[in-house]
């Protein structure tokens, strides 16, 4: 863990540390090197690093995603570096590096590969190689990155404290009374001795590292991937056929879905030829689905996107996104009417036009139009009903209905150009009327009525640029009845506020 680097401004953050309640005492899980340097150390109490460092920043820990986060990050490297990776506590891996690291280049390029690449994601890395698991733990977090030649880890280790052997503290301590403070030390003593004193768990882990035991691994297994297939015997080509097939390998893929508690958020159907040229259909959902149905009739609108050629072998249906679909929460009144479900239709428009083209627009709290509103997705996420509220909370006094995202007294248009557009041969009486005719695009445009004018300052706390800036909006209407948004750069009396240049920046429907 790391603290923030200094603004651009010179302005230094405070030393961070993460908290953990440990029984009624409160207790330092992590502190970031700026910490560490004034003394703070994990299993410290937080009042006392409070007293200690005036200002320190102090955040709850996430011990349940820091484990969700450390086996993700063990699945990547299962599929990326080695077949066998295991979790090392609650900040390490085990990576088995054994007739892998050639295809990386050798072990010394692939610790580098892989420092550098971890590094780019935001993680401080201290990575060793050596002949058994016990001895990379050791080397790691008691010397840091670096390769133990094959079959040296004894010496490697000799320097090392008996703590880095991954024993109790209790058996730690004891060796640190009997002047017994060295991997090398423990090392030189008798085996039968020894487990007689400090137990056979101290004996273990030694012969582990050394590697007079083996030291099994338990890998982290990557969820394999979804998929069902199916092979004819003689080749099919034609769209009634692939209907066909496709109505028999949906149901098995919605039963696949179910066993694993998933729902399919992008789905791949390749159909194999005969000539090797695979012809594919990727469809997305808005909304993780297991209903066969549904994905049916998605494939459906596609058939006519397969070219079969000579023939078609096989057909498969390959689920290349997923997520957890879980039971949805139900209300508590029979009569209460639900909120429409829309991913059906968002997915069928979807397939047609493409989900880039499909997008919603929620409102931004800004006064400046081009800033109050923003590009999010489709759907929005599962609105969970309101709690109700204790008797004497005091949000009860407030009767007053919530306040729009938009002012109605001043609708905005349908549509809003990304930037406005500067108009030309502009007739206007100022201070505050609306322009009698304007020249958009090369087409003139005579006003026969307006409405207006709808001031609207700039936000002076982004920025000092925005000041004195004045525009003044105006609806108007053209001989042809197609209306426009029309703003005047200026309050019209002032020069600072603006050059009192035209601009339309939005159409009413």
């Amino acid at each position: 863990m790391r603290s923030p680097s200094p603004s651009a401004l010179g302005e230094e953050y405070a030393p961070l540390v993460t908290s953990l309640r440990n029984g009624s005492r409160i207790e330092i899980a992590a502190a970031c090197p700026a910490a560490q340097a004034l003394g703070l150390r994990p299993g410290m109490a937080v009042t006392q690093a409070r007293a200690q460092v005036p200002g320190l920043d102090i955040r709850p820990a996430d011990p349940e995603g820091d484990r969700g986060s450390l086996r993700t990050l063990a699945i990547l490297a299962a599929r990326r570096w080695s077949p066998v990776v295991a979790l090392s506590g609650t900040d390490g891996l085990f990576l088995d590096l054994s007739g892998t690291a050639h295809l990386f280049g050798g072990e010394e390029q692939m610790a580098r590969r892989i420092v550098r690449l971890l590094a780019r994601a935001g993680f401080a890395v201290r990575l060793a190689i050596a002949d058994t698991p016990g001895a990379a733990w050791a080397l790691a977090r008691f010397r840091g990155t670096c390769i133990c030649p094959p079959g040296a880890q004894a010496e490697a280790l000799a320097d090392l404290p008996t703590a880095a052997l991954r024993i109790d503290e209790a058996a730690v301590e004891l060796l640190r009374r009997l002047g017994i403070d060295r991997i090398g030390q423990l090392a030189a003593l008798p085996r039968a001795p020894l487990a007689r004193r400090f137990g056979s768990g101290t004996v273990l882990r030694l012969d582990q590292a050394l590697g007079q035991v083996a030291e099994p691994l338990h890998p982290v297994i990557p969820p394999e991937a979804i998929a069902v297939r199916q092979r004819f015997a003689e080749p099919i080509a034609t769209a009634e056929a692939i209907e066909h097939w496709l109505g028999v390998l949906t149901p098995r893929l919605a039963a696949a879905l179910e066993a694993e508690g998933l729902g399919v958020q992008a789905l791949e159907c390749i159909a194999e030829r005969v000539d090797g040229v695979p012809q594919r259909i990727r469809i997305g959902l808005a909304r993780p689905s297991r209903d066969g149905a549904h994905l049916l009739r998605l494939l459906r609108r596609r058939i006519e996107d397969v070219e079969p050629g000579y023939g078609i072998d096989a057909i498969a249906l390959h689920v290349r996104r997923a997520a957890a679909l879980e039971a949805q929460p139900v209300v508590e009144r029979l009569d209460a009417e639900a909120a429409p479900d829309l991913a059906t239709l968002v997915d069928t428009l979807a397939t047609r036009i493409g989900p880039a083209a499909m997008w919603r627009m929620r409102p931004v709290e800004s006064d400046v139009p081009e800033r109050s509103l923003a590009c999010a997705p489709v759907l929005d996420p599962p609105v969970r009903g309101t709690m109700h509220a204790k008797p004497d909370d005091v949000r009860q006094l407030d009767r007053n209905p919530p306040l729009p995202p938009w002012h109605p007294g001043w609708p905005r248009p349908a549509r809003l150009l990304a930037r406005p557009e500067r108009l030309d041969h502009v007739m206007a009486e100022l201070p505050d009327h609306a322009p009698r005719r304007f020249t958009w695009r090369g087409r003139p445009h005579r006003v026969v009525c307006a409405d207006g004018p709808e001031r609207i300052q700039g936000e002076w706390w982004r920025r000092d640029a925005e000041r004195m800036s004045v525009r003044d909006y105006f609806r108007v209407e053209d001989e042809t009845g197609r209306r426009y948004w029309l703003f005047r750069s200026g309050d019209g009396e002032r020069a600072a506020t603006g050059d009192l240049s035209w601009y339309l920046h939005g159409v009413f429907g």
